[in-house]
């Protein structure tokens, strides 16, 4: 039913995928991946308020989950509670250090507050785990132009 139901989101019916993400937890309520995923496609369709309540569920279950981790710092990253998501995702990167889309987020986030030079160096750690992930070549990309235009300026 999750596989049904991440297909329906990559077609951008969020509404049949919320569908079935509900029937899934009516008969599971403590179902870690639809949780997950229902947050997920929640803050996907800008219901940020509903979507942190279903990643906290899914962290009061696991608190150690990386992925409700993670997501609950891309929603507060929207909310612009920078500070809120770093804390998350240093959280998450204290239980698993290998996780390359981690270092992306927070490399975003601390571009977020203006730290270019720190979010590069993130871009840069995640790509060494990761070489392929494109989330952080194209803002390790982005953090070099803005640099470099700084320097002109300067």
């Amino acid at each position: 039913m999750l596989e049904n139901a991440a297909e329906l989101c990559d077609n951008q019916e969020f509404s049949e995928a919320i569908k079935i993400y509900d029937r899934v937890l009516n008969n599971d309520s403590k179902n870690i991946g639809a949780l997950i995923d229902k947050a997920t496609t929640l803050q996907r369709i800008g219901e940020n308020k509903k979507s942190i309540e279903f990643f906290d569920s899914a962290l009061e279950i696991d608190p150690k989950n990386v992925n409700a981790l993670i997501g609950k710092g891309s929603v507060l990253h929207a909310l612009k509670k920078y500070d809120d998501a770093i804390t998350l995702y240093d959280l998450a990167l204290k239980i698993n250090k290998k996780f390359a889309l981690t270092y992306a987020y927070k490399g975003l986030t601390l571009g977020e507050q203006g730290k270019i030079n720190d979010a590069l160096r993130y871009f840069k750690k995640a790509l060494s785990i990761d070489k392929d992930l494109e989330l952080a070549s194209i803002s390790k990309e982005t953090a070099l132009k803005l640099l470099d235009s700084k320097k002109i300026k300067k």
